[in-house]
């Protein structure tokens, strides 16, 4: 059994943070991911409508790591940890694998929740991974496809309708860019469906839009997105998601409402990785509802000195599950085990700002926690900070020819067909023709 100074599970930002520091300091340490890649995903929802390429937001961490010769990726599945013995049990080439650690890093994420309802997941597309991007891209298209073809219009109506559930950054994101297709990219490429046509429907049970940042800028992203033509149903929770209808309870009159909609896309809400529950257990560290561990001020969990998790699988002082918090999570710990700090130095999170684009032009920004913007400054912030956290200057360098064709012109350079995408439009079109002879 190999034994290494750190062993890091996960792949995300936080992971890899805590990865380059170790890197740069010579420390043996081995990254062990479910996934080949690093996955970018603030940036997933522009994969999915045909912005940027899945390539361009998920570089393999196999080449960001190359440059260290005290790295050892290995590609698995973390199912076991043993704090006393200092060793991870992971699945990985159809084996079980054992090895050693002198610490050890989790940074394995959340995925998607669904509040006790589970079946909705098969109901519904998410979007926390490469393969969700692709499907729900490939979902788009066939909707617009089957749509063209169809002469039934309820029919047509249910596939141009699309309910994104949760107004966060990914759903608002989301709501904005199915809109914009409708616009500019789709509404030259079907002639016979107009953008009135379609349909995006955007549901949360709070009361505004982008509650994390509240106030002016949640009312600002409201009404860009309702001028651009997304319903936006706040205080309304969804009970029920069945036969391509979703139905709608108000919060308050306790009303109910339905949506047809062929397309359901759900990003309300997330929950810890199952290795989480492993190590709460393992270590005897607490837990908050969403499965996350309730870990010490040194990042540290449980019973376990040695045993650090950080970013989304983490809950701590109410900070964000966002990027800039698992990364400085992750660069603290580095400097814990490289000596830099004291171990046990309780983590300080830096607050540089958080932002999200609204749509075409328009963002919502609040710098330091302070200072807030809207707009197209907001936007063209957003474009550089997100620049910047691209990995390698050919990602970054398609980016902005991306962006810039997408957003000044009305292409999608990524919008490609695939041969799964077409089946989907001939399964959905024979399943047309059998309604119609049925009605016939």
């Amino acid at each position: 059994m190999k034994t290494y100074d750190v062993v890091i599970v996960g792949s995300g930002f936080g992971a890899l943070a805590a990865a380059k520091s170790l890197g740069k300091a010579g420390v043996t340490f081995s990254l062990i991911s479910s996934t080949t890649e690093h996955l970018f995903q603030p940036l997933l929802y522009q994969a999915a409508t045909g912005m940027l390429s899945t390539g361009e937001i998920a570089p393999p961490i196999r080449r960001i790591l190359s440059q260290y010769d005290s790295a050892d990726v290995r590609l698995g599945r973390v199912v076991d940890v043993d704090p006393e013995a200092h060793q991870v049990t992971y699945i990985g080439a159809g084996q079980s694998q054992t090895i050693g650690f002198g610490r050890l890093i989790v940074a394995t994420g959340a995925t998607q929740a669904y509040f006790g309802r589970d079946e909705f997941k098969d109901r519904t597309f998410a979007l926390k991974t490469v393969d969700d991007a692709i499907a729900l891209r490939e979902q788009i298209l066939s909707c617009y496809e089957t749509a063209h073809m169809t002469t039934d219009p309820a029919a047509r109506k249910e596939l141009l309708s699309f309910v994104v559930v949760g107004a966060g950054a990914t759903g608002v994101e989301l709501a904005g860019q199915i809109r914009d297709l409708a616009h500019r990219y789709f509404a030259g490429s079907f002639p016979d469906i107009e953008p009135g046509d379609v349909t995006v429907t955007l549901v949360d049970g709070v009361k505004e839009v982008l509650p994390a940042f509240g106030g002016k800028l949640s009312a600002y992203a409201r009404t860009k997105l309702e001028k651009s033509g997304v319903d936006v149903v706040t205080g309304a929770m969804v009970t029920d998601i069945a036969d391509d209808v979703v139905t709608v309870q108000d919060v308050d009159t306790k009303t109910s409402r339905t949506y047809p909609a062929k397309t359901v896309i759900w990003s309300a809400g997330v929950q810890a990785s199952e290795l989480a529950a492993t190590i709460a257990e393992r270590t005897g560290c607490e837990t908050d509802r969403a499965g996350r561990l309730l870990v010490h001020e040194d990042l540290t969990v449980g019973s376990a000195k040695d045993i650090y998790a950080i970013g989304d699988v983490t809950s701590l002082n109410k900070l964000p599950g966002q990027s800039p918090v698992a990364m400085q999570q992750g660069r603290h710990v580095a400097k814990m085990i490289i000596g830099k700090v004291d171990a046990g130095t309780p983590f300080k999170y830096t607050d540089k700002g958080s932002m999200s684009i609204v749509g075409r032009f328009s963002a919502v920004a609040r710098l330091f926690g302070k200072v807030d913007m809207s707009g197209p400054i907001a936007w063209l912030m957003w474009l550089a900070v997100h620049l910047m956290y691209l990995v390698g200057f050919r990602n970054r360098y398609v980016a902005v020819v991306s962006w810039m064709t997408s957003y000044i012109g009305d292409k999608r350079p990524h919008f490609q067909y695939t041969d799964h995408s077409a089946s989907l439009v001939e399964r959905a079109g024979e399943t047309a023709d059998d309604e119609e002879r049925k009605a016939a």
